[in-house]
């Protein structure tokens, strides 16, 4: 019996791996940012103006850079972002960490808009192949990409609690300091962390070192081994583009903010950025990092990954037979139960195993919330694809802006009851959009669609078949 990948999919492979490879670099130097970095508050500021600079550039990058250099060498030059903050890390300062953060910044949001955009082309391509819908193919693909780009959290942080774990510093948490920890940490206590001490600085350099190589492998395996699918349409638009087409591109981000639809996604979209942040900033430091000690920190957060990464798999598949509505509930609910036990918990180490539930059911929300609206944008805007993840990365970095902008201003049991508000709210907005497509629903794409499109290989077949192996 034969097994056949189909072009599109392979290059949906590459794309997920690359990013698997890129993301275990800045997954893991993400978690440890709130406790690496704590110094007056240094690695979450830097976080903020990451996500900061992400929305400046969404709201012009994406769309030029993807129309000019198509979406493989826009993701290929935005990787390079990415490793630009890795090497921030190896002599950490104000002046280090900001710069190479709004590089970073600069470079997020066209790698995730040319992500998005470039399964959602194979997505509508297979469906137009097989006669299939392009909606289905591309919840698929959204599913197989955050499948494998969530298990990076698993390697990411495996590497740096390995790591850590040599260091000859690490010391009980004193039970005093535990008072602190969870819900009680507030206003005069921010600065207190049960178990916050650095590790050693040649420690953190190799493991600095490892995330910068396997970003530069990530940078080199996209560029020789996926595809530039929409070549063909990049250079007829750098042949053909003018001052109008240079503005109108230059707008199109705000211009389909016109689109109501739009407008009623942008609590689900900042929302997925209210719950990320919370996770990777407070969780970490003030139950995790408090409580454990930041060797810890990596173990807890594999979880969080393995399950994001099974739950992206299995829901990109089953809502072609649940729908999006149930899953969005389930991940709703999900995160009111979690958020609810967090305010009544007071973590100690006796009690290792919830430390663990918590990312675990983390990670299987989280995988709605990506996967789900990923696709959702890719199906109500696929004609105007470029600008709508755009806008994605924009409210969704807005969400992790002020997430992180006001952790060390209010109390974590605030925090909580934002982010309990923002969710109530996503879920009202949300429902009246799956409502709307109800009623009025999005056409599929039509061949002109996709008429960028034109196999370069000599027949059909060999433009369907890349590889053939026995069972």
């Amino acid at each position: 019996m034969k097994k056949i990948m189909s072009r599109n999919t392979k290059n949906v492979l590459v794309v997920s791996f690359g990013f698997l490879l890129l993301f275990t670099a800045y997954g893991g130097l993400q978690s440890l940012q709130s406790s690496l970095n704590a110094e007056e508050g240094m690695g979450v500021i830097s976080l903020s103006v990451i996500y900061a600079a992400i929305i400046l550039s969404s709201m012009f990058l994406p769309p030029i850079m993807i129309k000019n250099l198509g979406c493989k060498w826009t993701i290929v030059v935005s990787m390079g972002c990415y490793v630009a903050y890795s090497f921030g890390n190896l002599a950490p300062g104000w002046a280090s960490l900001m710069s190479t953060s709004a590089i970073l910044g600069m470079g997020g949001s066209p790698l995730w808009s040319a992500k998005c955009t470039y399964l959602t082309i194979s997505g509508n391509r297979q469906g137009q192949k097989h006669n299939k819908k392009g909606q289905d193919l591309i919840n698929q693909y959204f599913g197989i990409f955050f499948f494998i780009f969530q298990s990076s959290g698993v390697w990411g942080n495996l590497m740096s609690s390995l790591i850590f774990g040599q260091d000859q510093n690490i010391v009980e948490v004193p039970k005093e300091n535990l008072e602190f920890c969870g819900v009680s940490t507030c206003l005069d206590n921010f600065t207190v962390i049960g178990n916050s001490t650095r590790p050693s600085k040649h420690l953190v350099d190799t493991l600095l070192g490892c995330y910068i190589g396997v970003g530069l492998l990530a940078i080199i395996f996209v560029a020789v081994f996926l595809d530039n699918i929409d070549r063909d349409e990049a250079k007829e638009f750098r042949s053909t583009k003018g001052n109008k087409s240079f503005w109108d591109t230059f707008l199109a981000t705000f211009k389909l903010l016109r689109d109501p639809r739009l407008l009623l996604l942008i609590p689900l979209t900042m929302y997925s950025g209210f719950e990320q942040s919370f996770l990777s900033g407070e969780y970490t430091k003030n139950y995790v990092t408090c409580a454990l000690g930041i060797h810890n920190v990596g173990f807890v957060m594999i979880c969080f990954a393995a399950s994001n990464s099974l739950c992206s798999f299995a829901f990109g598949r089953l809502a072609q037979y649940t729908g999006r509505i149930a899953l969005f509930c389930l991940a709703a609910a999900i995160n009111l139960g979690s958020f609810l036990g967090l305010l009544y918990w007071k973590p100690h180490p006796d009690q290792l195993a919830i430390f663990f539930v918590f990312p675990a059911l983390w990670g299987m929300a989280d995988a709605v919330w990506q996967t789900q609206t990923n696709a959702l944008y890719g199906i109500l805007f696929a004609k105007n694809k470029e600008a709508a993840f755009a806008n994605y990365r924009m409210w969704e970095s807005l969400g992790f802006v002020i997430a992180f902008a006001y952790s060390t201003f209010i109390c974590l049991s605030t925090k909580i009851y934002i982010a309990l508000a923002v969710l109530a709210l996503t879920m009202v907005t949300y429902l009246y959009v799956e409502y709307n497509e109800y009623k009025h629903p999005t056409p599929q794409v039509t061949e002109d669609f996709l008429k960028p499109i034109k196999p370069k290989l000599k027949d059909d077949k060999e433009d369907n078949i890349i590889s053939q192996t026995q069972l």
